[in-house]
């Protein structure tokens, strides 16, 4: 594998390098892909809105699935017809900004949502 973003990754170091760096995400159909379960509509959409934001700032474009209570992310390199170090990077990158919980990096500053259902984000894995 060349660490070129436009070089195509073979489908067993697809998978290998998922289960290594991007446990969550599955390789399927020529796309990796990440099902994100949300608490309800306002939730997906932020997610939504979140993964638009940094996909655009990184100039690559996912396919989204929006539904109530999840998203579907779904990244390929379009114009090289496959999966490149560009979906693994911007994959890591949705990842890190969904994932992050301000109680666990700040603890004691910064709250994080009540535990009321009302108030609930993400399903955090």
């Amino acid at each position: 594998m060349t660490t070129s973003s436009q070089s195509t990754i073979t489908p067993g170091e697809i998978e290998r390098r998922l289960k290594a760096e991007l446990p969550h995400w599955y390789y399927e159909n020529g796309w990796i892909r990440r099902k994100y379960r949300t608490s309800g509509w306002k939730a997906s959409l932020m997610v939504v809105n979140t993964v638009g934001h940094l996909a655009e700032a990184a100039w690559h474009h996912p396919d989204l699935t929006l539904s109530y209570a999840f998203v579907i992310v779904k990244l390929i390199t379009h114009s090289a017809k496959g999966i490149t170090e560009k979906d693994f990077a911007l994959a890591r990158k949705i990842e890190e900004v969904l994932q992050w919980q301000p109680t666990q990096s700040h603890p004691g500053i910064l709250e994080g949502t009540p535990e009321d259902p009302r108030f609930k984000y993400l399903k955090y894995d």
